[in-house]
């Protein structure tokens, strides 16, 4: 089937009580994997593309893109397609021509007001060439420009300032911190899930989960419990993909055919999409 839109994905979840799972892809054997994962789960899935995976393309998304919309022609469930995490205007510019359906516009660095006059405009232009948009507000760690920890004071959401942040920037949903880290390599992270439910109440648009790498599987469920009904998975694929790579070389350090370790890497990436995708109910 063609892609579908990201905006309908998370409105059925929200409809559900449930989550979309959203993963994030650097390879073609990654969204093969997302695609293969998720029709084994017989569950619904969002394929995201990074700016930061965008430029290890050199700057060009449309190999990417193309590569999951023929990969989602022949999918036997919908899979959507997002461009996450982007801070370049001018690559937000090129969302719609390249075959996403939506994006995540991430300036939860800035002060408040720049954060909502950026976030404002991103979704003026968004809207106006009918993509969906998702922000942030707070700061999820783990990247470069946050603070060092999830659990820095200040740093979570708080459910008035995400009110008003939603009210002035017109945001499609809303990127959270609540205790979750980018790029965690161990699932130790604690989620604060009071929060959670006090940020659902207080927001119009749907909640979603950065950094869920980190999160055990039970915190996952609670989180869609709360609220949660996006959420964004980068970081498990990557220690899949190289743990496959890593064990098959050390076994046989003579292989030179990418094929035979690509494979399994591609099958144990397929898995952990298998995995967290029965963990969030979608």
């Amino acid at each position: 089937m063609p892609l579908i839109p990201t905006s309908e994905l998370v409105r059925e979840a929200c409809e559900r009580h449930s989550a979309i799972a959203a993963f994030n892809v650097i390879t073609l054997e990654h969204i093969e994997a997302v695609v293969r994962g998720a029709e084994e789960a017989g569950a619904p899935v969002i394929v995201q593309i990074s700016e930061n995976a965008v430029k290890f393309h050199a700057g060009r998304p449309i190999p990417l893109t193309r590569a999951a919309a023929a990969l989602a022609e022949s999918a036997t469930v919908g899979v959507g397609l997002h461009l996450d995490h982007v801070t370049d205007m001018a690559l937000l510019h090129q969302a719609a021509d390249a075959g996403f359906s939506s994006a995540m516009f991430d300036a939860a660095h800035e002060s408040y007001p720049d954060n909502v006059a950026h976030t404002a405009a991103a979704v003026r232009w968004a809207h106006d060439n009918g993509l969906w948009l998702e922000a942030e507000l707070g700061y999820v760690g783990g990247k470069p420009d946050a603070p060092a920890s999830a659990h820095t004071a200040g740093v979570r959401t708080d459910p008035d300032e995400a009110r008003q942040f939603v009210a002035q920037t017109g945001v499609d949903a809303l990127a959270v911190a609540v205790g979750s880290s980018h790029a965690m390599t161990t699932r130790t992270a604690t989620l604060d899930h009071d929060l959670i439910a006090a940020l659902a109440a207080a927001v119009p648009v749907p909640l979603v989960l950065h950094g869920s790498s980190g999160v055990p599987d039970e915190d996952l469920s609670r989180a869609v419990a709360a609220g949660i009904r996006k959420i964004n998975i980068g970081t498990a694929l990557n220690i899949a993909y190289t743990h496959g790579v890593r064990e098959f070389l050390d076994h046989d350090a003579k292989v030179v055919d990418p094929r035979k370790y690509l494979s399994r890497t591609r099958t144990e990436m397929t898995g952990v999409v298998r995995h967290l995708l029965g963990t969030v109910g979608a």
